[in-house]
């Protein structure tokens, strides 16, 4: 017993410095500054979740629930502190949701003391991950979420192909939520956001349209639906607003982060592109924007990544990947930006609007061609000349 409760006591020691470990920004690139530490990992999940602390049933103190990964969180403010809903991967591959909170948004994240329990509809889902939090105009949070289940078209002894749905719920409180029925499409759906406001009467989804549960197939990148009753949502009508290019980083597929930020210069996009490379599939962020009249008319959108993995992040359960769905922004224009690396652990990075809508407005748009890129930049290195000689 005296050796139980030693290694125990080591644990909470552990586990609580952890929790606490101070976060500090490094430098940045002038949009935005990456903290130095991961906000959440497999080891900040609650030693109640991991191990069984009776003695008697578990005398050497060895994990009974194993916890993978902490990854793609949705992000809100809530009752003046940082909440992210997160995708806990266990050890069995099952991901499920839980809630953790920061005072500050940077660090000292903590999960609250239970899973999310999201009730079932329709067919049992085999796993649901990446949900997308919306407080929406109607006086609801919404979580916008996939549903993974297995092919039931699949030949016999395959056991990886999969069919993926938009799951949606709705909350009050982040604690109790009401199922809704998944989403009608004539496609695949893996990642829809709600826009936050209603639009011609009616709610609006991004949606990215795919052929399979991997490949896009004939989906062209993140469309644009409006939807009559999201207690019956169906996408009958669906046009791409931010299309895939060839030899972009958004050649294999694209889709909508978090929910848009409203400025006063347009809605502020955060979008995840995946272009194919010696080493599989690559995951980039990137930004683009709307306009307030209309949030499906792009009126910007940057060449290239916004941000890639660096340093520790290419590495992971799948490796050289970022990937965000959830950001939050104060009242006083400061930004979180929180995005998962390599399917594994969570991080943050800061920013300004001020600063994300400079850059979306005056980062010129890809030519799609080394010539257009060439003199994108030889016009840049004339500017500067020019100022230098005057």
């Amino acid at each position: 017993m005296k050796v139980f409760e030693e290694k125990l006591a080591e644990l909470r020691g552990k586990h609580e410095a952890l929790l606490t470990r101070p976060n500090r920004p490094i430098e940045g690139n002038g949009i935005y500054e990456r903290y130095e530490n991961p906000i959440l990992t497999a080891a900040h999940a609650p030693l109640e979740w991991r191990y069984d602390l009776d003695p008697e049933s578990n005398p050497f103190l060895v994990e009974r629930f194993g916890i993978n990964a902490t990854l793609n969180s949705g992000a809100i403010k809530w009752n003046g502190r940082y909440v992210l809903v997160v995708r806990v991967e266990a050890a069995d591959r099952k991901s499920f949701f839980a809630v953790a909170e920061s005072p500050n948004g940077v660090d000292n994240f903590r999960f609250w003391p239970r899973p999310v329990t999201m009730p079932e509809w329709g067919e049992p889902a085999t796993n649901v991950y990446d949900m997308r939090l919306t407080r929406h105009e109607d006086g609801w949070i919404y979580g916008l979420f996939c549903v993974e289940r297995k092919d039931p078209a699949a030949p016999a002894g395959d056991l990886s192909s999969a069919v993926a749905a938009c799951g949606i719920a709705r909350t009050r409180d982040l604690v109790e939520w009401e199922r809704l029925p998944d989403l009608k499409s004539a496609s695949q759906q893996r990642n829809v956001v709600l826009h936050p406001e209603f639009v011609d009467g009616k709610y609006a989804l991004y949606t990215r349209p795919q052929d399979g549960f991997i490949d896009a197939g004939g989906g062209g990148g993140i469309g644009w639906a409006l939807v009559d009753d999201i207690t019956r949502a169906e996408v009958k009508e669906e046009r791409i607003i931010s299309a895939r290019h060839y030899h972009t980083v958004m050649e294999c597929k694209n889709g909508e982060g978090p929910h848009p930020i409203k400025t006063p210069q347009g809605w502020l996009h955060l979008a995840h592109g995946v272009r194919g490379c010696a080493s599989g599939l690559r995951y980039v962020l990137y930004l683009y924007m709307t306009a307030l009249d209309d949030p499906a008319r792009v009126i910007a959108e940057p060449a290239g990544y916004f941000m890639a993995p660096q340093g520790e992040e290419y590495v992971g359960d799948v490796m050289n990947v970022l990937f965000s769905n959830g950001w939050i922004a104060d009242p006083d224009g400061k930004v979180f930006i929180y995005y998962a690396s390599s399917d594994t652990r969570m991080h943050v990075a800061v920013s300004s609007v001020e600063r994300l809508v400079d850059y979306c407005l005056h980062t010129e748009a890809d030519g799609y061609r080394t010539g257009e890129t060439v003199r994108r930049l030889n016009r840049l290195i004339d500017k500067n000349l020019n100022r230098k000689n005057k």
